[in-house]
């Protein structure tokens, strides 16, 4: 007997070229912020808080899609580096609010131009319709994804 219905046919998976294209995205950004020693994790990071300064490190690590050992981690590395501020101890609770210093702030202006480059390369041969669209597809994939996982 062959292998017939069984497991899935990556040359027609939509999940697989989703993550082919993930994966691709990736190492473009990677390669155009390791230069300003910078990982598509910490441009995470840097731009999460300066669109929602004061985020915890959990807040932090699911945004960055991280787990909290390893933002705790780059936190400590960019508070070290001047990077980001946090106090030394929690005005509420146990959070402790992390918030861009004006060089984390400094960083991310040159992290962003050259992640803005990767989008427009990869959307290059898109017209602006194409791009809604696949950005209102890929918006309701994750929706049912996520609406259908019990949470």
């Amino acid at each position: 007997m062959g292998q017939e219905g069984v497991g899935v046919d990556l040359e027609t998976s939509l999940g697989y070229l989703l993550k082919e294209a993930s994966s691709a995205l990736r190492a473009a950004m990677e390669q155009v912020l390791r230069p300003l020693g910078m990982s598509v994790t910490r441009y995470s990071c840097l731009e999460l808080l300066a669109q929602r300064p004061g985020l915890s490190n959990s807040e932090l690590a699911r945004g960055a899609f991280v787990t909290r050992q390893s933002m705790n981690v780059l936190l400590h590395a960019l508070e070290r580096e001047g990077d980001v501020t946090r106090p030394v101890e929690a005005p509420v609770g146990k959070v402790l609010p992390t918030r861009l210093t004006p060089r984390g702030r400094r960083s991310l202006e040159k992290a962003t131009v050259a992640v803005r480059s990767v989008e427009v390369r990869m959307l290059a041969g898109l017209t602006e319709a194409e791009q809604s669209g696949a950005f209102r597809i890929l918006q309701s994939m994750i929706r049912s994804l996520r609406d259908g996982d019990g949470s």
